[in-house]
């Protein structure tokens, strides 16, 4: 069983257990955390707790996550968008709406799942529901992710991640114009303390840099390059919104009026590192889906 610790922070007091809990970690569901505090999974400062719990200032939380077994993981196949192949690594185009891996509410028909059937041999440091997956991106994002074929792999690609060296560029469509031609946003991200489902910047938050470089300017949109250093969860959405360049069709942190999209307007389209084990820099792209080329062209025809 794996357990992790972690301490309330001010902006978690007086929030329910349950729900404080549910944000921290973006797979799993409060259903499944209600039942591990029934379960006696979860302990406040060595001490079973009920839901309702709430949280107070340097409280610490032990979660014990039950051990998922092989078989919550079925193989499916699938027309896989495979970039390239080889015994230790594998890259795959990621089609917009495919979650990486499952997870609840998404047991199947996850990219995991297809990989499965794919190839036997992932790497099994990340566990059984995350087999192979180094860095993953959001549901509705398209685009490259390396998967690690064996542990070694695993390991060295985790490290050029650390290290910032993987090279990972995205298209993106923002709201408003942008006036500066480049720039380079460095702000910290972590949950955000009046949604825990969101990320925000909080100077509690952990670095977070994106680079941009504007591709063109178009009718109340811009269309851009971002590069990360780092990889946060949501990076580029909660950047882009927090200098006032919301992400078109983003649910979650763009406006209302938006694309009809049907997601972000969000695309991995360069992914490049150094083979893990023949120390050649590799490097790959694919570009934006139909619908983001469509839209794309639309507004560009229309400026």
């Amino acid at each position: 069983m794996e357990t992790m610790e972690h301490i309330v922070r001010e902006e978690e007091k007086s929030v329910r257990l349950d729900k404080m809990l549910t944000g921290l970690e973006q797979d799993w569901s409060r259903s499944q955390v209600q039942q591990w505090i029934k379960d006696g999974n979860v302990k406040v400062n060595g001490s079973a707790v009920k839901t309702n719990y709430k949280c107070a200032v340097d409280d610490v939380i032990a979660i014990t996550i039950p051990e998922l077994e092989e078989l919550d993981v079925i193989p499916e196949e699938m027309d896989l968008d495979i970039y390239y192949e080889d015994g230790d690594v594998i890259v795959v185009n990621k089609p917009r709406g495919m979650v990486v891996h499952p997870a609840p509410g998404h047991p199947s028909g996850t990219l995991v799942n297809g990989l499965m059937a794919h190839c036997k041999d992932l790497s099994g440091i990340n566990g059984v529901l995350r087999p192979g997956i180094v860095h993953r991106i959001d549901k509705d994002t398209s685009g490259l992710l390396m998967v690690a074929k064996n542990d070694m792999a695993h390991e060295k690609l985790v490290e050029q991640l650390v290290n910032k060296t993987v090279t990972r560029k995205y298209k993106a469509i923002v709201h408003g114009i942008i006036p500066h031609d480049q720039g380079t946003i460095d702000a910290p991200l972590g949950r955000d303390p009046k949604d825990r489902q969101r990320m925000a910047v909080v100077d509690s938050g952990r670095d977070a840099v994106t680079h941009f470089n504007v591709l063109d300017r178009l009718a109340a949109f811009t269309y851009v390059e971002c590069q990360l250093e780092t990889g946060r969860t949501h990076q580029i959405r909660v950047h882009m919104k927090y200098i006032g360049f919301p992400l078109a069709g983003d649910p979650k942190y763009g406006p209302k009026k938006t694309l009809d999209l049907d997601g972000q307007a969000l695309h991995a389209g360069i992914l490049g590192f150094v083979h893990p084990r023949t120390g050649e820099y590799l490097e790959f792209e694919a570009e934006p889906p139909a619908v983001f080329r469509q839209t794309l062209q639309k507004l560009q025809n229309i400026r």
